[in-house]
């Protein structure tokens, strides 16, 4: 009978010893999900201990936060030096309590479990605060911050206080030494004051000064802004350039969020932070681990980029895009409105419309009605206004533009008076600044940096080549830069950069900077006429990376919108190559801007026949059947009608030997979109019509039978 019990005593031990660990691991699991440099500065996601936890598992966790939060001790501040070092001494003191109790804490005692779990929450927000007064790259932003946070530091440690207030220390077996330890540790947090460090106060008032002296027109000395930068140890341009990202990226957010009370400031601290990276750190070791378009160095162009579906006034996707006189295209209810009003400027470049007659962008339309099936977008829903920091056409602030105006003259004066290395510099930051948004763009342009750019296009420096490309590239999304790029005769130096580039980057962002620049009507023609252009196209196509033959792909495209340019794109062999492409790539992506380029030839007598001359027939058919690209499926479908209206019989008896043709063509008239189900409809008629006519043929050329009357 002793045996027994003692066995079912250790197994209830034993038991009770699992589930103690599993809560621990999945308490801490739960922790670790917020900890993490994701979380938006200044929350506090802290995890409370949920109810039926024991209290050894809640100190194990306890002296695992606590000795997290001590670890702070040893590294640097720029800010809020004298609170977190009250802070870690409070924290450090009440570890020494819990190791001391760990081995013999009583386990039935409610207060010391609540005293416990909200110490346990408390140490969490001390945890993330802590970790925010030093994150990367929001040094500047948590010193302009300073009394909220010196705030926050306060009522965190007043819960301490409370918490320490329902701690029974009498129950507990520790020394004499600890139980007075802690007593302190509850008096002084109860007392404790935690305020704003005056030697933060005086940074944040000479930041106030510097930016009031930008905002009234005048350079602040270098002097004051190194002892400010000092001060938070922004000692290097990548340190300068992390600050610039983490405060764009916080008015990115405040923008989603419709929360806007911050955004003058932050872009202000961008403006300033800008003017640094670009004149105080001129010769630091600038890029290395930035990545400015992105995931990679490129800028990769898409047939469907949804920010090219977007209308310039309203900034909504535009359900029926028209365009205007100037070649801008606007959505239909937006420019009517504008003109109605007794407008007659265009809106997006400020010139007169020669007239005001709309004409419908049917191409486009299909493009946005296509993206939004396969992103699963409903356009009545997409009617939510958006804003980004890219689409911005004004400065957050005054001070903010007059510092990106000093800086853009100074960069303007390196590319044309500095060494091959500042020049290089000054290329980067123009790059950098002009992706920002468009007043950047838009000053950069007035500060006359294009044709000094436009220059250094023509160099033996592999670098220099790249920087000054990639710049051009964000100005001509401008709509004065395509003016500037094309009045300076910019295309024949960025075609040069196309076919002999130094670099296979600089080839293809060169595709990328023909497709913006041949976006007004105006240069359609101008860019097509141009012998060079689509060969150079083409070859890229046939030799560039995945990015590059996308960028070739969609300047091809943007030129077709000129049905002049359709003759000279055959002439340089596009069709066969981009048939080439759809045979050998498995990047579902590039083959649907392949077929979308094919289905503009298609619609036209002698694009069909290019395309049937490639031997293109069984590659659309394999697209269709292994696609798994909606849109891709339906630039086939566009292609096969055009076959079939334009080629004829030869076409139409091809088609109707593929067996597995007319189950897709169904199946798509139940997921297409209402476009592609008209044209799939179409394709099926003209082939059961053909099919009718076929049997009917055959049946009138069998020979009537002989009947033979019988007597």
């Amino acid at each position: 009978q002793n045996l027994l019990t003692f066995s079912n005593e250790k197994k209830q031990s034993s038991l009770t010893h699992q589930i103690q660990t599993l809560n621990f691991r999945f308490f801490r699991s739960m922790i670790q999900r917020f900890d993490r440099n994701d979380r938006r500065i200044l929350t506090f996601p802290a995890v409370h201990p949920c109810e039926g936890i024991s209290p050894a598992t809640l100190l194990d966790s306890l002296i695992t936060l606590s000795k997290g939060i001590c670890s702070f001790k040893s590294k640097f501040f720029p800010s809020q030096r004298r609170n977190v070092r009250e802070m870690i001494r409070q924290v450090g003191i009440l570890l020494i309590f819990f190791e001391e109790i760990q081995d013999h804490l009583p386990s039935d005692r409610d207060s010391i479990v609540l005293c416990f779990a909200e110490l346990h929450t408390t140490f969490q927000k001390i945890k993330f605060l802590l970790d925010d007064c030093m994150r990367e790259g929001a040094k500047t932003w948590m010193l302009m911050k300073s009394h909220s946070v010196a705030c926050q530091f306060q009522v965190l440690v007043r819960t301490v206080a409370t918490a320490l207030d329902v701690l029974p220390l009498n129950c507990l077996n520790v020394s004499r030494e600890i139980k007075e330890l802690v007593l302190m540790v509850a008096n002084q947090a109860q007392m404790a004051k935690m305020e704003l460090d005056p030697e933060d106060e005086e940074a944040v008032k000479r930041v106030i000064l510097l930016l009031n002296q930008f905002e009234n027109k005048f350079q602040p000395d270098p002097r004051v802004i190194k002892k400010f930068l000092d001060y938070l140890d922004i000692t290097t341009w990548e340190e300068c350039h992390k600050e610039i990202k983490f405060l764009e990226d916080e008015i990115n957010f405040e923008c989603s969020e419709n929360y806007e009370r911050e955004v003058p400031m932050l872009s202000s601290l961008v403006g300033f932070l800008s003017y640094c990276r670009g004149i105080l750190f001129e010769d630091s070791v600038y890029g290395n681990s930035d990545q400015s378009d992105g995931t990679s160095n490129l800028e990769t162009l898409s047939c469907l980029n949804p920010e090219d579906f977007r209308c310039p006034i309203s900034l909504e996707l535009m359900t029926d895009p028209v365009t205007v006189s100037t070649g801008q295209t606007y959505d239909r209810a937006s420019i009517q409105k504008w003109l109605k009003s007794g407008n007659l400027l265009c809106p997006k470049t400020g010139a007169t419309l020669q007239s005001t007659e709309l004409v419908s962008n049917s191409s486009l339309r299909n493009l946005i009605q296509q993206f939004c099936a396969d992103n699963g977008i409903s356009l009545a829903k997409s009617r939510k206004k958006s804003r980004d920091i890219s689409r911005t056409i004004l400065p957050g602030n005054p001070a903010a533009a007059e510092a990106i105006k000093f800086l853009s003259e100074f960069l303007a004066c390196r590319l044309y008076f500095g060494s091959d290395q500042q020049k290089t510099k000054a290329a980067y930051e123009i790059r950098l600044l002009a992706k920002s948004n468009i007043f950047n763009r838009s000053v950069l342009i007035e500060a006359a940096t294009i044709p000094a750019l436009l220059q250094m296009l023509i160099t033996n420096d592999p670098s220099m080549q790249e920087h000054s490309i990639s710049a051009l590239l964000k100005l001509s999304k401008h709509s004065n830069g395509k003016k500037v790029i094309m009045e300076n005769r910019g295309l024949n130096s960025i075609l040069g950069v196309l076919m002999n580039g130094l670099k296979l980057e600089s080839k293809q962002i060169a595709a990328a900077i023909i497709f913006y620049i041949s976006s007004p009507r105006e240069y359609h023609k101008l860019i097509g006429e141009n012998p060079e252009v689509f060969p150079a196209l083409v070859d890229l196509i046939k030799h560039g990376t995945s990015c590059g033959k996308k960028n070739a792909i969609v300047a091809i495209f943007g030129l077709l919108l000129s049905h002049r340019n359709h003759e000279r794109a055959l002439g340089a062999g596009t069709v066969p190559a981009l048939v080439n492409l759809l045979a050998s790539s498995d990047k579902v992506e590039l083959n649907t801007d392949a077929l979308a380029v094919l289905a503009t030839f298609a619609e036209r007598t002698e694009g069909s026949f290019a395309i049937l001359e490639a031997s293109a027939l069984p590659v659309i058919l394999n697209q269709l059947q292994n696609t798994t690209s909606r849109a891709g499926k339906e630039y086939c479908v566009s292609i096969l009608l055009s076959l079939c209206v334009n080629s004829g019989a030869e076409v139409l008896a091809a088609l109707v030997r593929e067996k597995a043709l007319m189950p897709l063509l169904y199946s798509l008239l139940t997921e297409g979109t209402s476009q592609a189900k008209k044209r799939t409809r179409s394709l099926i008629k003209i082939l059961q019509r053909f099919c009718e006519t076929s049997t009917s043929r055959l049946v009138s050329e069998v020979p009537q039978e002989q009947f033979i009357d019988v007597r």
